[in-house]
């Protein structure tokens, strides 16, 4: 069934001199208001213990355009400005709800340079797209066209580090699922490869950070030795801005290249509930880890799965996938991470990754077809017994073996496998997690 979804186009687009200039300060008084409402929230608060709404937000920012000192923002167009409130209301927003940090200021150095107008703020005419205060189109690349029918809700315009200016234009896009199969595949993320599948293939990392590692480096030598606040500076910031950008583009296709890939050609798809953050704190991994970019990968496959009605099952992250066999289901005791290969007591021999990534496959198809969690029974002094050590055994026993492709039958669970479960998440199928 054809879904009706909100969807983000992005082009690149050169401006002229003036709309520059324009865009510029619009930016800047975006950053203004947001920061000034933000400080008055925060004086209301731990001065009065009083909360400022998004209503009151606006009245100031009215307020504040009429006085001498701020009468500069009455020459920008005001829908930004209204929008950065409300971003400031939402920030709030998930900070009650505890989805989010306190908000904080924005800089004028760090924080991403950007406007948001809705549709009183800009014109849409016969393909061409004019912003408020602007007397003429500005100029879109258009790499690719817009849904056929549309026209753009909501108009984000956006300067990076590197100088670049991008517009991104929100539309209703109608999406069709993808024709249905019976193909399923887990993924093991990794270092050495970008991911390993549970049919044996290695898609190989393209350490886009490394391979770049000499130019940035000579970048940043330059960078450094020039003199604060001159244009020779400012130049040369730019030089390490457009390498960082070339790394990130590239880095991005190849992990929309590989979502795409996966999503088309399997019907479910299973991943580990990775900690990012918590792994990034090994020094000798960190770099690795973040050129990897796990956790963009995966929020690619959340959206996309939703999109083309395929199911993404996200397995616990204590499940002990590398330790596990695959043959006789038992978990070893070590397992380093120098260990790219290893022998099982059943005489069984794994390769790490693609023995994780078969284990992560049948763990998730358990979890799928009856709604359980799969991470191994543990002895703790719940169930009324001491938790001594004992010989290895088969805590897993009940999970199927697998290759993919196979399908698991409910019933050969084992009671020891499900009675302890823990986050397993289904994305896309509209079904909740166990």
């Amino acid at each position: 069934m054809t879904q009706q979804v909100k969807r983000a186009f992005k082009y690149r687009f050169y401006p002229t001199n003036e709309q520059a200039a324009e865009l510029s300060r619009t930016f800047g008084c975006v950053r203004l208001v947001y920061n000034k409402a933000l400080e008055e929230r925060t004086r209301a608060w731990y001065g009065e213990q009083r909360r400022v709404s998004y209503v009151q937000s606006s009245a100031a920012l009215t307020a504040w355009k009429k006085t001498g000192e701020l009468a500069f923002l009455t020459e920008v167009s005001p829908v930004p400005l209204q929008q950065a409130l409300r971003h400031l209301q939402t920030a709030f927003g998930n900070f009650f709800a505890q989805r989010a940090k306190y908000p904080r200021y924005k800089s004028r150095k760090k924080s991403r340079a950007s406007a948001e107008h809705t549709r009183s703020a800009f014109t849409w005419r016969q393909g061409k797209l004019t912003l408020a205060k602007m007397t003429q189109p500005v100029d879109v690349c258009w790499s690719r066209p817009l849904p056929e029918g549309t026209e753009p809700t909501t108009v984000t315009v956006s300067r990076d580090a590197a100088g670049r200016w991008f517009v991104s234009l929100l539309c209703q896009d109608s999406i069709a699922p993808a024709t249905a199969t019976t193909g399923a595949i887990g993924l093991d993320a990794g270092v050495t490869s970008l991911v390993t599948l549970s049919t044996g293939e290695k898609v190989a990392n393209p350490r886009h950070e490394r391979r770049d590692r000499v130019r940035l480096a000579r970048a940043q030598r330059e960078l450094s030795r020039k003199v604060k606040g001159s244009n020779n500076r400012e130049k040369a910031r730019r030089r390490v801005a457009r390498v960082h950008a070339r790394i990130a583009d590239r880095r991005r296709d190849v992990l929309h290249k590989l979502s795409t890939r996966l999503v088309r050609e399997n019907q479910t798809v299973v991943i580990e509930d990775l900690t990012v953050r918590n792994l990034l704190k090994n020094g000798t991994l960190a770099h690795a880890i973040s050129d990897a970019s796990w956790t963009h990968l995966r929020s690619m496959l959340e959206y996309k799965c939703a999109w083309y009605g395929r199911e993404l099952v996200v397995i616990d992250r204590f499940f002990p996938s590398s330790k596990l066999c695959g043959n006789c289901g038992t978990v070893t005791s070590k397992l380093p991470l120098n260990v790219r290969a290893w022998t099982c007591e059943c005489g069984a021999v794994h390769d790490r990754d693609v023995n994780a990534a078969r284990n992560i496959l049948a763990a998730g198809l358990a979890a799928s077809a009856c709604g359980d969690g799969v991470r191994p029974q543990r002895e703790s002094s719940r169930t009324g017994r001491s938790s001594v050590k004992q010989e290895p055994q088969r805590a897993t026993a009940g999970i199927p073996r697998l290759s993919a492709g196979e399908e698991v039958n409910c019933p050969s669970l084992s009671s020891s496998v499900i009675r302890e479960s823990r986050s397993v998440t289904r994305w896309g199928t509209g079904r909740e997690g166990s």
